[in-house]
């Protein structure tokens, strides 16, 4: 087992809260067709939205990695703050007038990068990737989701087994105390368990698709059996090692997606 068993549990429920809250936010937007504060989604076709998301995603590594080796950390806070501010926001708006969200986002965004604590860290990434996949959601479909699940998991793989460059960046954001993923510290702190956020962010957006082609029990399904998965890799992991989750992710996700099929 990769940690400690309250906590690979505690870690499987707070993926599941991020996805059912996220998929809570995104059935608000499906609704209302509309986002908050004008912004609009990336006009680009469905068809081949994975290929500008994908590029996007190799573009903001390649900067990210840019920034640690300069260290950068002025400029790595201030593009962590607007993109954790701008997702709380959107997130936020989903429950709350759109001027209370504002005012909320800012000041828990504030509190993360300036005075970061486990519970803050947590409790603003259950919301910020449903924020997140309320911008990208409205530009992908079944199609394009599947083939960008497909590139994420070669390229987690890639990076974690080959060039390891996302160890790197996850050791970095997690000693400046600025990590986009889930976080748990045991054993006084010494070890955290940590789970990246594109883990929780890109199988959030496969959900999103379902929600919008299928309805909202059936998405809540694959979100399930996508935890599901995580939970076996957490069991089946070993101690002090890295592993590309999103693999083992987008199977779960496609899973979900064949159950949901079926019944």
């Amino acid at each position: 087992m990769k940690h400690r068993l309250d906590v690979v549990i505690i870690l499987f429920l707070l993926f599941l809260t991020a996805h059912f809250t996220g998929l809570l936010i995104l059935n608000h937007y499906n609704d209302t067709k509309e986002l908050p504060y004008k912004i609009q989604p990336p006009e680009t076709k469905e068809k081949t939205s994975f290929i500008v998301i994908f590029i996007v995603i190799l573009v903001s590594t390649f900067i990210a990695l840019l920034l640690i080796k300069f260290r950068a950390m002025r400029l790595w806070k201030i593009w962590f703050f607007f993109s954790v501010f701008i997702a709380l926001a959107i997130a936020f708006s989903s429950f709350l007038n759109s001027k209370i969200a504002f005012f909320i986002a800012l000041v828990l965004a504030l509190w993360k990068i300036f005075k970061p604590n486990v519970i803050i860290h947590n409790f603003t990434e259950i919301f910020l990737y449903g924020g997140l996949a309320a911008l990208f959601v409205p530009i992908l479909n079944l199609f394009s989701i599947i083939f960008l699940l497909i590139l994420i998991s070669v390229y987690d793989y890639v990076s974690v087994y080959k060039t390891k460059h996302m160890i790197k960046l996850a050791k970095f954001q997690l000693k400046s105390k600025m990590f986009t993923g889930l976080s748990i510290p045991y054993r006084k702190k010494k070890i955290s368990a940590i789970l990246g956020g594109g883990d929780i962010g890109f199988t959030l957006l496969f959900s999103g698709v379902v929600l919008r082609e299928f309805g909202l029990i059936d998405a809540f399904i694959v979100s399930l059996v996508t935890g599901l998965s995580l939970l076996t890799l957490l069991f089946l992991g070993k101690k002090n090692k890295f592993y590309p989750a999103m693999p083992f992710l987008t199977i779960g996700c496609f899973l979900g997606l064949l159950i949901v099929y079926l019944i």
